[in-house]
């Protein structure tokens, strides 16, 4: 006998009794049982043969699967058993020596040797009042179930989030509709409505005040809409549901249609107000495809007023090389299909096309039958124009980002010739390209119109810090996003030179920058002077730098215009000529003119 006496601090304690495990497994609450690998029965304990009724000897011996109802069920365990996993609480069914059946839960593992299964010990515990409750707990369900179905009232249930859990067919039938259990929220109706036709959203319905606060709703009357177009009014009883603890675990809604009670002048009134209060066109047809219904947003939208559209025919809407859609239509609301987001084009009484989208839903009398179609047009001119100008904008950023690359191609082309080591290159290169940028932020903030001549000016000498030793004169020009990009790099050339050997490198001379416009015979062209004076004595300008050549040909080129480079003992002088209408923004198209610069770098 295996004896276990409590320890403390290395010490069995007297005050702990000694618990005898071997009584305890042999007559305890809880089976026992020992099979080896074929399964067949090496020892049993006094609880399990005494949840069964059996002996010993009816019992050890025996194969396992002859006291299991579910031969599958014990073919299971054992094979898991031999794969060396452990079964834990393994639902089954047992067979007692009086015919009874109990339900219990296995809980097993192997013991091996060398790698071979040999036997399993396998506890065997009685749950059978647990499972006996469960099935009671399932039939009360589905005899509570089996009442709500029969109630000739709507019926929904919802968890305490919203989640509809549960509805009857009367609910189905009111919505015209099959919710999704578990992912619907808060009402079966498809759209909600205040009694004084205002829209409800779902999440502040009856239904969501119950649940965020707690407590029942009562006289509150609403109105729903079908799938199909059509309303129903109705009163909503949702009342919270709680456990026995009182916490809220969700709600019951019952339904109660006030169609009968609402089928007067009242009830019209406030779904005439619903319709005509829309902004969407809603008009209502048969199914001869004559009009029925105009509200006034349809007037709004086609031209036609009530008097002039009520009785006509649906075709006087639809443009000739679409009269083939409204047979399609019609064959579709027969068969009781709803028609959503169908883009298209309908006439206005000016004969004027506009685009619209429609949505187009049976309509049914009171026997269910359909006897014609609701439609709701909306007016999407808007939504094309701007799918319009989004295509455009991205038409004209893929044109002004691959002139981007070429001016930068060329910027490295012409760096790459003339760096004598990999670090001048990279150096000169950063510093280009930032002077790019630089204009590019000009453009960028002025939603690419382009930037004035002081603005590019001052924005290529800032890094420079020496603005104070620029003077510019000239009439107001804003310059193309082409010129903006050229001109630019060339003052950043004439910056980055000044800095290094003219004005900008003491604190003797000045720049000025003087444009103007000139007209000879029609033409007007124009000149922009950039001249250092007074400053640091010049040794020499070369006519194969990058500068040079930026200056005497890449940014004159960008812009069909010229450029000529001179000096002095102590001076600089850079002139551009070229026709104002590859200069100037306001001359331009939306492309900022590129196209006449060919987009490509000059080389």
């Amino acid at each position: 006998m295996v004896q276990f006496v409590a320890q403390k601090n290395g010490l069995r304690s007297r005050q702990e009794p000694a618990v005898d495990y071997e009584d305890f497994f042999e007559n305890g609450g809880i089976g026992l049982h020992m099979v080896d690998t074929d399964g067949r029965i090496l020892h049993v304990n006094n609880a399990e043969l005494k949840l069964l009724g059996y002996t010993a000897a009816d019992y050890i011996g025996h194969d396992i699967s002859d006291f299991h109802t579910d031969q599958h069920v014990i073919r299971d365990i054992l094979l898991r058993l031999k794969q060396g996993e452990s079964i834990q609480r393994y639902p089954a069914r047992m067979r007692a020596r009086d015919g009874s059946i109990r339900d219990v839960e296995i809980s097993s593992s192997g013991q091996f040797e060398d790698g071979q299964f040999v036997q399993s010990r396998c506890f065997t515990v009685d749950v059978t009042t647990l499972k006996t409750a469960e099935r009671a707990i399932g039939q009360r369900e589905a005899r509570f179930h089996q009442t709500l179905e029969a109630l000739p009232v709507a019926v929904y249930t919802t968890d305490a989030a919203g989640k509809i859990t549960y509805f009857n067919r009367k609910a189905a039938e009111l919505a015209s509709r099959e919710p999704k259990i578990g992912e619907d929220e808060w009402w079966v109706a498809f759209r909600l409505f205040t009694a004084e036709g205002q829209e409800l959203p779902h999440n502040v319905s009856p239904m969501a005040i119950t649940l965020n606060e707690n407590r029942p709703v009562r006289n509150i009357e609403a109105v729903a809409q079908r799938p199909d177009g059509t309303f129903f009014p109705f009163l909503p009883f949702p009342t919270p549901l709680r456990d026995d603890d009182g916490n809220l675990v969700g709600a019951v809604n019952v339904l109660l249609d006030l169609s009968d009670r609402k089928r007067g002048e009242d009830a019209v009134q406030h779904l005439s107000a619903i319709v005509e209060s829309s902004f969407d066109a809603i008009v209502s047809k048969d199914l001869n495809g004559t009009i029925k219904s105009w509200n006034q947003g349809a007037e709004r939208l086609f031209g036609f007023d009530a008097a002039e559209a009520i009785g006509q025919h649906i075709s006087m809407l639809i443009p000739l090389d679409r009269q083939e859609e409204e047979p399609r239509i019609i064959e579709r609301i027969r068969r009781g299909e709803r028609i959503e987001s169908y883009e298209t084009s309908r006439l206005k009484k000016n004969g004027d096309k506009v685009p619209v989208s429609l949505t187009i839903s049976p309509v049914r009398n009171a026997a269910g039958r359909i006897v014609g179609a609701s439609k709701i047009a909306r007016d999407i001119t808007a939504t094309k124009e701007s799918e319009h100008r989004i295509h455009t904008l991205i038409r004209e950023v893929n044109h002004r980002v691959k002139n981007q690359y070429s001016v930068i191609l060329s910027m490295i082309r012409e760096t790459n010739k003339r760096s004598d080591s990999p670090d001048q290159f990279e150096r000169q290169v950063r510093e280009r390209i930032m002077a790019l940028s630089r204009s590019h932020d000009l453009l960028v903030s002025a939603d690419w119109k382009g930037a004035t001549i002081g603005e590019l000016v001052l924005a290529q000498a800032k890094p420079f810090d020496r603005e104070d030793a620029i003077t510019m004169a000239g009439p107001a020009i804003t310059l193309s996003p082409n010129a903006v990009q050229y001109l630019g790099i060339a003052f950043h050339e004439l910056c980055t030179n000044s800095a290094k050997y003219g004005v900008m490198s003491g604190q003797q001379g000045i720049i000025a920058v003087t444009w103007g416009v000139a007209v000879d015979q029609g033409v007007q062209t124009f000149k922009l002077v950039w001249a250092e004076r007074d400053g640091p004595q010049i040794k020499s300008i070369t006519k194969s730098g990058f500068g040079s050549v930026v200056l005497n040909r890449v940014a004159p080129q960008a812009m069909s215009g010229t450029g000529e480079l001179k000096h002095g003992s102590n001076d600089i002088v850079w002139t551009l000529e070229a026709p104002i209408k590859f200069v100037e923004a306001s001359l331009f198209d939306d492309h900022g003119g590129d196209h006449h610069s060919a987009a490509k770098a000059p080389h």
